[in-house]
């Protein structure tokens, strides 16, 4: 019977061990794509879409 060590206390190797260990299969689903977009950063292909949608409709018309 091993003997009980806290977390914290083991070393590098076998907490990578551990945590390999209970890590779940994404099964698929890859976690980057559905990455929520942060409302701050600024990004360039959105503006670019909102000024092509709003100014070609108009002159058109």
């Amino acid at each position: 019977m091993e003997k009980f060590v806290p977390y914290e206390k083991l070393s590098k190797r076998r907490r990578r061990e551990i945590d390999k260990a209970r890590r779940a299969t994404w099964e698929g689903i890859s976690p980057v794509t559905r990455k929520k977009e942060s409302a701050v950063v600024y990004n360039r292909k959105k503006r670019r879409r909102e000024e092509m949608d709003s100014g070609c409709g108009a002159f058109f018309v």
